[in-house]
């Protein structure tokens, strides 16, 4: 129950930074792109790849911290399902570049970005 209550809060808390985040981008930048959705996206695959090198580098096996951090925070950060809808949502307006290239750039960046994370948490 508690592994529960712990995936609970850092969803929360990450879905809520989301949203912020959401505000912050459509409020700085022209929407010709879904760039609070890749914001969000790829700061997220960094966060995982920092928190789970951390999480190695200092030997915390307590399966809690990584459930809060990864599945919770980050899984509450991270959306793929408004990825997808976006994407259907630039099909259907037959913006096909754009679509390619936010698919394209959300997988490369977001491993890349990934690794990045990887990396600083070695440091």
């Amino acid at each position: 129950m508690r592994t529960i209550l712990l995936i609970a809060i850092g969803g929360a808390l990450g879905s809520v930074l989301r949203y912020l985040t959401t505000l912050f981008i459509n409020k700085h930048f022209q929407l010709y792109f879904p760039y609070a959705t890749f914001v969000a996206n790829i700061l997220g695959c960094f966060l995982i790849g920092l928190f789970l090198g951390l999480l190695e580098k200092h030997d915390v096996a307590h399966p809690n911290l990584k459930f809060f951090l990864i599945t919770g925070f980050c899984g509450g950060y991270t959306t793929f399902s408004t990825f997808s809808s976006e994407n259907i949502s630039l099909f259907q307006a037959n913006q096909y570049g754009t679509a390619f290239l936010y698919i394209g750039l959300s997988v490369v960046v977001g491993l890349t970005a990934t690794w990045g994370g990887l990396m600083i948490s070695k440091l």
